[in-house]
């Protein structure tokens, strides 16, 4: 048969491979389904009257699409009845809609087959046409009943079923659930006054919707399923309980029914809500209109009862893996986020709205604060791809391997480097963006490494806010895949009262804008936010949340403080390309200016020195050009720092002086005269430093010398 490889089960050993022709010739088909895996193997004739393909006839959810809604209340109710009476079996009239639109009728008897304990297992059928069977009217009239007579009312209570399965499509969440029932799709055109509902947890039911307002009973919010409660009856019978009058209610129901009668209650629909004959809970509805229930408004309620059920177990589902979720990804940020001598930091988190709104989803977004030796700190925002538990775990060991990378004091390019062959180790199809930024709070140097991740906005001690454009690599896992593993890395300098923020895409990104568009309306929304950090990160999340952004949003800032004393520290830098004299001339003159300006006492002679030195080696022993820093270290003790960047990753070496003496004396002179010094890797480059401790014998703004050397006061001097 041709749909035996689609499943373990396989048809009982007495069904031929080949077509019946005696089953072919009277127009019927065999099928056979597994009431356990909900499998369902049919032969070529059961398919050809479904109007299904080969492969199509493994699941009883593909046969549904070609039972329309009103057939299907028919065929499963005869179903669920011989399967909750006992019978042996079953048979039942019902319309096909084929694929070119057509209905033809169809008859189906089934032979149920049970275990020792009477629990049903599978069923085996045969299923035929009966178009010219139903050909006349009496014949309509024992497949159907009343039907004709009844087509507008099963129509509108049909519509109401189709209205309300498709709304449960898109519920997340138990509350989801309820309020869908509750709709006027739902509840009110079914003709109810007030929906109840609870779930079964722990073996006993624990009430989620308590029916109109004022109407709850006291001692109901959990009850045992043997108690003597419609709802507990369905749930222990797996069989509703259709209570048709007022009479009857308070016959069956005597401790329930004193507090309903203000409620003017003359109908009532308990049925259970049962995912493979296992009962999840069960729904109430309440009327105060009507008196009993046909025998079609009980199908219909039936039928919509199952699609609850589906549907509240899944959101159940959904709710303990969000729980979950939540639970590993909060285990997998930080718990708390360092202090950091010389900044403000803020952090937040937001998950995902999903749906419009219908509940929060899970992902891979972090965030990180490493603190670093010699006063340094490290930044670091990521987002791994995805939004479950999966991404959320990959995000956790990510974070930890770039924590640990980072503390063995890797430069930021090896540290992410390291991250992406890590990610493409791990057993994983995920990849993740990431930024990494090495502050030194001291100085305000910050070397920047991007991993596909969106750029870094700074905001001035003005206010305003601008991208900062850094070059990046490929996304961590991809790069080790291609083998494009050398990460560019960037270096600014973060003056004091500024503010560096680091964001993952789900703040930027606007349905029908671009990602620079997104970017622009953050700068501005930064550029008019608060000055503190943490309210301007509150302020940022706001935002997010008013809008429904559907991804994660994780926020890092991190704001360098200004210095303890009330007069800052000022800054000098000079350009000196390769065999320009002129150049070097102008960067001595700086050095000079600003020692003079910012009152070194007694130690002018040793810094301008020292200076010269590196400037020198610089020049000497690269080829390229040299940039030459001078800054006053305020906030604690006073100490005045050179800086001579280069392009050469070649680190310097102290030598001893060689024969002639004129040369090898260098970095020993800088050691013996500077109070520390050091060398830095700086993107594709270095900086050598050394620093001084200074008393100050001038009350000149320190700022005067930088004018001397600045005149468009950016702090960078220009030839």
């Amino acid at each position: 048969m041709a749909d035996r490889g689609a499943s373990a089960l396989s048809l009982p050993d007495d069904w031929p491979d080949d077509p019946d022709p005696i089953l072919a010739l009277n127009h019927m088909g065999r099928f056979d389904w597994d009431l356990d895996t909900r499998v369902m193997l049919m032969d070529a004739q059961a398919r050809d009257l479904f109007d299904l393909r080969p492969g199509e006839s493994n699941a009883p959810d593909v046969l549904a699409t070609r039972i329309p809604p009103a057939e299907a209340v028919r065929l499963d109710t005869a179903v669920s009845q011989a399967l909750k009476d006992g019978s042996e079996n079953y048979g039942v009239y019902f319309r096909v809609r084929r694929r070119d639109g057509t209905l033809s009728w169809t008859h189906v008897r089934g032979y149920i087959g049970r275990d020792a304990t009477g629990r049903p297992r599978h069923i085996l059928g045969i299923v035929r046409d009966a178009t010219e069977e139903l050909g006349d009217d009496e014949a309509r009239s024992e497949a159907g009943g009343q039907q004709a007579s009844q087509e507008s009312a099963l129509r509108r209570q049909t519509n109401i079923v189709q209205l309300t399965t498709a709304a449960l499509a898109h519920a997340r969440t138990v509350q989801d659930v309820i309020d869908v029932v509750k709709d006027t799709h739902g509840l009110t055109h079914l003709g109810a006054t007030s929906l109840v509902m609870g779930l079964v947890e722990a073996g006993r039911i624990r009430l989620v919707a308590e029916g109109p307002a004022g109407s709850f009973v006291p001692g109901t919010r959990i009850t045992r399923i043997d108690e003597q409660y419609p709802m507990s009856e369905a749930v222990r019978t797996l069989s509703p309980r259709f209570i048709e009058s007022p009479e009857e209610f308070a016959e069956r129901y005597p401790v329930l029914w004193p507090h309903l009668t203000g409620l003017h209650i003359t109908s009532a629909a308990y049925l259970p809500l049962i995912v493979q004959t296992r009962p999840i809970g069960a729904m109430g509805l309440l009327y105060n209109d009507r008196r009993g229930f046909t025998p079609e408004e009980r199908n219909i309620l039936v039928a919509l009862c199952s699609s609850i059920a589906q549907s509240m177990q899944r959101a159940m589902f959904y709710e303990q893996e969000m729980d979950l979720a939540q639970g590993l990804q909060q285990a997998m940020l930080p718990r708390t986020i360092p202090s950091v001598p010389g900044a403000d930091v803020a952090v937040r988190y937001r998950a995902a709205s999903i749906g419009g709104g219908l509940g929060r989803d899970i992902g891979g977004d972090w965030y990180d604060l490493i603190p670093l030796p010699g006063g340094r700190v490290g930044a670091v925002i990521g987002d791994v791809q995805g939004h479950d538990t999966h991404a959320a775990s990959v995000m956790g060991q990510l974070r930890i391997v770039l924590r640990a990378y980072a503390a063995e004091g890797h430069p930021p390019a090896t540290v992410m480097a390291r991250a992406s062959v890590f990610l493409h180790e791990l057993d994983t199809d995920r990849s993740a963006t990431c930024l990494y930024a090495e502050a030194d709070l001291s100085t305000g140097v910050l070397q920047v490494v991007r991993a596909g991740h969106i750029d870094p906005l700074v905001r001035r001690a003005d206010g305003v806010c601008h991208r900062v454009n850094v070059p990046g690599g490929l996304p961590l896992g991809l790069s080790a895949e291609f083998d494009r593993l050398e990460y560019p890395v960037g270096t600014m300098e973060l003056d004091p009262g500024n503010v560096l923020l680091l964001c993952t895409d789900g703040l930027v990104e606007q349905p029908g804008a671009d990602l620079d568009d997104g970017i622009r309306t953050l700068s501005a929304l930064v550029t008019t936010g608060p000055d503190d950090v943490r309210e301007l990160a509150d302020r940022l999340i706001d935002v997010a949340e008013e809008r429904g952004v559907d991804d994660d949003v994780a926020l890092l800032l991190l704001r360098r403080r200004p210095p303890d004393s009330p007069r800052a520290g000022g800054r000098l830098q000079q350009h000196v390309a390769p065999g320009d004299p002129e150049a070097l001339v102008e960067a001595r003159r700086m050095v000079r200016a600003g020692v003079g300006a910012w009152g070194t006492g007694n130690r002018a002679d040793e810094i301008e020195l020292a200076a010269d030195e590196l400037i020198t080696n610089a020049l000497m022993h690269t080829e390229g050009s040299a940039v030459v820093t001078l800054r006053v270290l305020t906030g604690g003790e006073r100490r005045l720092r050179v800086e001579v960047a280069d392009s050469s990753s070649a680190l310097p070496r102290r030598r001893e002086a060689g024969e002639s003496g004129v040369s090898g004396r260098g970095l020993l002179l800088v050691e013996t005269l500077a109070d520390e010094w050091g060398v830095e890797a700086r993107g594709g480059g270095k900086c050598v430093w050394c620093e001084f401790s200074v008393t100050r014998t001038s009350d000149h703004d320190p700022g005067d010398g930088a004018r001397a050397a600045d005149a468009d006061g950016t702090g960078r001097g220009s030839r």
